[in-house]
């Protein structure tokens, strides 16, 4: 199934947590905080501005992102989980 986010809207994959602390403590899942980190897997047109132009967006396919704690809504598509987010939610593209 392919999915195309509308307007300012982003697809995101979460990446994995990690299983370990960095002193090396092996954590239990109930235990792990899901990691604000993901990749972008698909991206809308852009945000539609009051004049009626769009504006592009500024993340695409591929980059991986941070995006604040409680952002997007959670979707399941061909069993993996995603996040549909606006694209303000996301803070910063790390390169």
């Amino acid at each position: 199934m392919k999915i195309r986010p509308l307007a300012d809207k982003v697809l995101v994959q979460r990446l994995e947590a990690t299983n370990k602390t960095a002193g090396g403590i092996v954590l239990p899942d109930s235990a792990k905080e899901k990691p604000q980190k993901g990749k972008v897997i698909s991206v809308g047109d852009g945000k539609i501005l009051e004049d009626g132009t769009t504006k592009a967006p500024e993340v695409k396919k591929g980059d991986t992102v941070l995006f604040t704690s409680y952002a997007g809504t959670e979707v399941k598509i061909d069993g993996k989980e995603y996040l549909i987010m606006c694209e303000s939610d996301i803070m910063a593209v790390i390169e």
